[in-house]
C-alpha cells in the first residue's frame, strides 16, 4: 500500500528533527569558547558556570538520542564521536586550564597536575570498556570539571589538591566503578537528589565569588563524596553481601 503524503512528510522531517540533538550537543562547543574566554580574563565563577550549562546540555543530549534510537535513524552522524570532542574539552581539557593556569597551584605543580589531568583523560576516552552493563563507568571518569570546580570553591590546601588530582589520575585506571546519575537505576533518585544539591550548592559558591560560606562548603563537600563513592559501594555490596 503507497504511504499517504501525511505518513511520507513525517518520513521526510524526521531526519530534519533529529539532526536537532546532533546541534543540542554540538552547543557545547561554542560554549567551551566562551569557558575559555572567560578562563582566560581569570573570570573562574564565570568559567564554571558556561561549564556548568554544559554539564546541563550533556545529561540531556544523550537521553534524547537514545530515546529516538539516532544512532540507527541518522548513520551519517556520530553522536558518540560528537560527545566526545565536547565531552573532553568541558570535562578535562578546561578543568586542566585552570589547575595549570589559575592559582590554585604553585609551579611547577600547576603544569604537572594539568598536563597529568589532560593525559589520562585522553587515555580515558580510548578506553572502550569504560561504560559498565550497569550504566556506571569503570575508572575515575574523568570528571574533572566537578572536580576542580569543588577543589578551588573548598580551597582545602595545596597539598590536598595534588594528591586529590594525583589520586583520581591513578584511579583513571582502577577497576572501581564510578556512578553516572541518569544511567545508572540504582538508587537513582537519592543520587538525583544529591546531585540537585550538589548544583544548588556550586551556585552558591559562584553567587558567593568562589569564597562559599561554611554551609556551602559542607553541601559541595558530602555531595561530592557521595557522587564519588556511591558506585563503588554498590560495587562492594554487590561482591560480599
Amino acid at each position: 500500500m503507497a504511504k499517504s503524503k501525511a505518513e511520507t512528510a513525517e518520513h521526510s522531517s524526521a531526519p530534519t528533527a533529529l539532526f536537532l540533538i546532533h546541534v543540542l550537543t554540538a552547543l557545547g562547543a561554542p560554549i567551551a569558547l566562551l569557558a575559555l574566554l572567560a578562563g582566560a580574563k581569570g573570570e573562574w565563577g564565570l568559567m564554571f558556570s558556561w561549564l556548568g550549562l554544559a554539564l546541563v546540555i550533556d545529561g540531556i543530549d544523550g537521553p534524547l538520542a537514545r530515546r529516538y534510537q539516532i544512532a540507527t535513524r541518522m548513520p551519517r552522524w556520530s553522536g558518540a564521536a560528537l560527545d566526545f570532542v565536547i565531552d573532553y574539552a568541558t570535562y578535562v581539557f578546561l578543568p586542566a586550564f585552570v589547575l595549570a593556569g589559575s592559582d590554585m597551584l604553585s609551579t611547577p605543580w600547576n603544569w604537572i597536575c594539568g598536563g597529568l589531568v589532560v593525559f589520562t583523560g585522553a587515555l580515558y576516552f580510548a578506553d572502550n570498556g569504560m561504560k559498565q552493563p550497569d550504566g556506571s563507568f569503570k575508572g575515575f571518569p574523568a570528571g574533572w570539571n566537578m572536580v576542580v570546580f569543588g577543589l578551588m570553591a573548598v580551597s582545602p590546601s595545596e597539598t590536598f589538591t595534588i594528591l586529590f588530582v594525583i589520586a583520581c589520575c591513578a584511579l583513571t585506571f582502577a577497576p572501581i566503578r564510578f556512578v553516572h546519575p541518569v544511567r545508572v537505576a540504582r538508587w537513582r533518585p537519592v543520587t538525583l537528589g544529591v546531585t540537585l544539591i550538589w548544583f544548588i550548592a556550586a551556585g552558591f559558591a559562584i553567587y558567593q565569588s568562589m569564597a562559599p560560606t561554611p554551609a556551602v562548603i559542607w553541601a559541595l563537600s558530602l555531595s561530592g563524596i557521595y557522587l564519588l563513592c556511591v558506585s563503588a559501594v554498590q560495587q562492594v555490596l554487590d561482591r560480599y553481601f
